[in-house]
């Protein structure tokens, strides 16, 4: 949505901890986002509720900054194509704190029974942009406040389903039907968009889990036959949850030292599973067949 393109070579390798190293911007803006979902997700379980400050910190984390509240006046929303002003969002720090307490008190009331935590989903996405509480990353919280409204309802365990696929795929549609809400009230079309969108990711992500725990149960024996007694389903599951891999996160994960975890990675590579690859002086090993999977 914001044009943020990076490559998942740059994404895997900063997962195991090279954020400052990485040469393209977006892929830091990427990992930043992965960061402040998971420190609102740590937040919201701590007091159960998603709040005002949450969502502050969450773009505070997005952009690296220590910016609060939009208070520059004069915000206008144009289309890029021509410049035009399509949408105002209120001004003033007090008036937006004011919509945002509204909101906050929307979302955490339960006595809204009659309403399916996925139309209130919906009706809580279209609010906050329309507050537009930031002076930037009001999109990227918004989707982000999606995923942890969905977490805090127990809807899913944990953050995995995202709305960015599917709202970039039908994009002119997406600011198109906010547009509607605002101009003409159209609440039925867009709460029907949205809850679209969650079955169609819903039924994309379950499909891709299924791929990857099927791919990991064929590569048992493999994995047992290049380790025979040395074989754990710790290590197993560790393979599966980094595309790129190094000694390093065996050692962080107890599941060997340094000279052990180094050639449990070389026996792994020797029957084909990983594919060593060497960056300066560190040796990544990556699982070509689980980065296939999360490409498409």
């Amino acid at each position: 949505m914001e044009n943020i393109v990076t490559t998942q070579d740059e994404l895997y390798k900063a997962t195991l901890g090279f954020v400052d190293n990485i040469k393209n911007p977006a892929a830091k803006e990427v990992i930043q986002y992965r960061q402040a979902m998971y420190w609102g997700l740590t937040e919201m379980q701590k007091n159960g509720i998603i709040t005002t400050n949450l969502l502050v910190g969450i773009m505070q984390r997005l952009r690296s900054t220590t910016e609060n509240i939009r208070q520059n006046p004069g915000t206008k929303l144009a289309n890029p194509a021509n410049h035009a002003v399509v949408y105002t969002p209120p001004e003033g720090e007090g008036i937006i704190r004011e919509k945002l307490a509204a909101l906050e008190k929307f979302m955490n009331d339960d006595s809204y029974s009659a309403l399916d935590p996925l139309i209130k989903m919906a009706l809580i996405h279209y609010q906050f942009e329309a507050i537009h509480p930031f002076s930037d990353g009001n999109g990227r919280a918004g989707r982000i406040l999606n995923v942890l409204y969905l977490v805090n309802k127990n809807l899913i365990g944990l953050p995995i389903l995202y709305l960015s696929y599917y709202i970039i795929q039908n994009k002119a549609d997406y600011y198109r039907l906010l547009k509607e809400v605002t101009e003409k009230q159209k609440w039925n079309e867009w709460v029907t968009y949205i809850v679209k969108g969650v079955g169609e990711t819903a039924d994309m992500t379950l499909k891709k889990i299924s791929a990857i725990l099927l791919l990991k149960a064929s590569s048992e024996d493999l994995l047992k036959q290049a380790l025979k007694s040395s074989y754990s389903k710790e290590l197993v599951d560790l393979l599966f949850s980094f595309p790129y891999i190094k000694v390093k996160v065996l050692e962080e994960h107890n599941i060997a030292k340094r000279q052990t975890a180094s050639e449990y990675l070389k026996k792994i590579a020797g029957v084909g599973l990983l594919t060593p690859l060497k960056i300066g002086t560190e040796t990544y090993y990556i699982n070509h067949q689980l980065m296939s999977l999360l490409s498409k």
